[in-house]
């Protein structure tokens, strides 16, 4: 089996969001389960490859010339970087002052064409496209092989000018969506499947609330639209053999994990108290309910809690969190930015994760905090609905507190009941062992994926 394997994003060569690290575990495990995945990814940087082969791509005259590098990268195996004149950027969206590139239809729509150019070239068995950033690579197909369409945000839909359309020389009516070029509406009429990254979040994009404005034309693929849960390294993401942490841990000796969790207090000069310490690693955006988090803040003492946020983003959140820092110096931790090694301690040290997400397609913190033994508080949304088990609704298999709905109300009450179980302890670690012993991996998902692609070239053939 030949997979084309097209995203504009992949760790560690090209890495904003989820989508980096979902592409390169799905890749990883897609290989060590026999599939020939060929990755084709933006020549963002000029990333060196050892053994490269460089092709030619026959493209439009407005997005010439265009060429592919095919190599060996360490840690990622074989890739393909594929340059189009103006995709060198940076940052693979943004400009240094944080909005987007003007440019970037043109830019993605120009890798949309060199990957189809690509396809027509080496004739893969199945073609598995990533986000609106690849969708248009159908609209310069005359006879695509079989098509997945993997969505990983709905909400990203690279909606631009109509004109667009005269730029396609293939279906550009499927590409036309309320007046306007919408290549992620067009990706979605055109695969043969089209893959969201939780069962729950599929079911949520069907309804007229959750879809986006696309919720019609996602119904209409019928069964051609399912739900796989993502994954995550689990080498990577181990605590027993983590040599990033204070100290290392595993489900049945829980007892060093209290290092850690001293050690970050102090780290963030926190005060010290037998009551939960919680944490955020996330992007600081309002779809992950961090406003929803700061009025809870002064409440933080009562509860002898303590927090530890990590993350970048809106100037506005960042602000409202010195803000808060300032105002209660010994209750909450911010640290500006990412850093991974830092987000590797907090899962450590940290008893309880707080994911109040307004949407959430998949998550993966959740999955790595409770890899850690840290509980999960979250919202009852997408994936956080597939993979957290609320303690009080599921007793003898609980994993972590889900709230109803995202509030600051829900989230304190979820805080309340979190608490409660933390200050059992028998409880508290049977919670820790079961999300501990869940499977995360990419070994489900990529044998699922695999199912779906021998359906698919079945049903072409």
């Amino acid at each position: 089996m030949k997979v084309l394997f097209a995203t504009a994003e992949l760790a560690p060569v090209a890495r904003v969001g989820g989508l980096a690290a979902a592409a390169a575990g799905l890749v990883g495990e897609l290989r060590r389960q026999g599939v020939d995945v060929q990755v084709a990814l933006p020549d963002y940087f000029g990333t060196p490859l050892r053994d490269e082969r460089v092709h030619h791509l026959d493209v439009a005259p407005w997005w010439r010339p265009a060429r592919a590098r095919t190599g060996h990268l360490d840690g990622v195996g074989e890739l393909t970087l594929i340059d189009i004149p103006g995709i060198g950027r940076s940052h693979p969206y943004l400009r240094p002052d944080g909005t987007g590139w003007p440019d970037n239809e043109h830019r993605f729509f120009g890798f949309s064409a060199a990957v189809a150019s690509l396809v027509e070239l080496v004739r893969p068995d199945v073609v598995h496209l990533n986000d609106w950033h690849t969708a248009t690579v159908m609209a310069h197909l005359p006879s695509p092989p079989p098509t997945v369409l993997t969505i990983h945000t709905l909400g990203y839909q690279g909606r631009t000018n109509i004109g667009w359309l005269r730029a396609f020389p293939y279906r550009p009516s499927m590409f036309e969506f309320a007046g306007d070029c919408n290549p992620l509406a067009g990706g979605i009429r055109t695969a043969d499947l089209v893959i969201t990254v939780s069962p729950h979040y599929a079911d949520e994009i069907r309804t007229d609330e959750g879809g986006s404005g696309l919720a019609q034309i996602l119904r209409d693929k019928g069964d051609r639209l399912v739900g796989i849960l993502n994954g995550i390294d689990t080498d990577e993401w181990n605590p027993a053999i983590d040599s990033q942490l204070t100290a290392t841990y595993a489900s049945d000796d829980l007892a060093p994990k209290a290092l850690g969790r001293a050690h970050l207090l102090d780290e963030f000069g926190l005060s010290r108290g037998a009551g939960p310490v919680l944490a955020m690693v996330t992007r600081l955006v309002a779809q992950k309910g961090v406003d929803l988090v700061l009025p809870l803040v002064p409440f933080l003492a009562g509860l002898d809690a303590r927090l530890v946020v990590l993350g970048s983003g809106d100037a506005a959140l960042v602000a409202a969190l010195r803000a808060a820092q300032t105002d209660h110096p010994r209750e909450i931790g911010f640290h500006d930015g990412y850093d991974e090694t830092l987000a590797h301690r907090i899962f450590g040290g940290a008893d309880v994760f707080v994911m109040p997400s307004r949407f959430e397609p998949c998550g993966l913190a959740q999955m790595q905090a409770m890899r850690y033994g840290t509980l999960p508080l979250v919202t009852d949304v997408g994936g956080l609905h597939d993979t957290v088990h609320d303690v009080e609704a599921s007793p003898a298999h609980g994993t972590g507190i889900v709230v109803p709905t995202p509030t600051s109300v829900a989230l304190m009450d979820g805080l309340h009941r979190m608490a409660r179980a933390w200050n059992q302890p028998r409880r508290r670690t049977a919670m820790q062992r079961r999300g501990m012993a869940t499977d995360w991996s990419w070994n489900e998902p990529a044998r699922r994926h695999v199912e779906w692609y021998d359906k698919l070239v079945v049903v072409d053939v």
